[in-house]
């Protein structure tokens, strides 16, 4: 659909993904990325049990929520923006499992899982590589004052401005990625998760 959007000039892509956004996500009508999954909620029989890396619990995940099938994929080529400014590719952090996390600061699920996301990448420094780029049109504009206001431990900001990765994957947002070591995909997830608990570092504990 996006590359339909593209093809048709860039005012009718940035209308087409504000009709998108603006369908499911009513209070943060931003008229430029994809498309916003509200966070899943779980029953109390879905609630994994035993503590977390941070002693948390949390919910399990809902089937619908956890994507296998591109499993043993490689990622898309689309370059980003590092914090130190400089451009990378997803082929940059081969050599130890990558959590890959496609985010934007007027994305609701997104700002709320953001805190957990950080805390398991705290949990993991050293194991497992975890980023968050922003698909903010506006980039460092936007991302730089949220990241000093929610004065994260870990966490660092990545910048896709022009929507590469959630144009190459067609994704909505969030969408979290495992990789291995070897650039190679395990799973996804689309909507927000709570990554601070015991049901999410098993997943993320399948890269290893």
């Amino acid at each position: 659909m996006f590359n339909s959007l593209l093809k048709s000039g860039p005012i009718a892509a940035v209308m087409g993904m504000g009709l998108l956004v603006a369908g499911c996500d009513r209070k943060s009508p931003a008229p430029e990325q994809a498309n916003v999954v509200a966070a899943n909620t779980a029953s109390a029989d879905e609630v994994a049990s035993g503590p977390a890396p941070d002693e948390a619990t949390g919910p399990a995940t809902p089937a619908e929520k956890l994507d296998r099938s591109h499993k043993g994929e490689t990622g898309p080529t689309a370059a980003f923006t590092a914090p130190d400014g400089k451009s990378v590719t997803l082929a940059t952090f081969k050599g130890k499992p990558l959590l890959l996390n496609m985010w934007a600061t007027w994305c609701a699920p997104c700002v709320a899982e953001m805190p957990t996301l950080d805390s398991a990448a705290k949990s993991l420094a050293g194991k497992v590589q975890v980023i968050a780029v922003s698909q903010d049109m506006q980039g460092a504009e936007k991302v730089t004052p949220f990241f000093a206001a929610k004065k994260f431990t870990t966490l660092k900001p990545y910048l896709d401005p022009k929507l590469g990765l959630s144009l190459a994957y067609q994704a909505n947002l969030p969408t979290t990625i495992l990789y291995d070591s070897a650039g190679k995909e395990v799973w996804r997830m689309t909507g927000g998760y709570e990554w601070n608990t015991l049901a999410a570092a098993k997943l993320i504990a399948e890269a290893s």
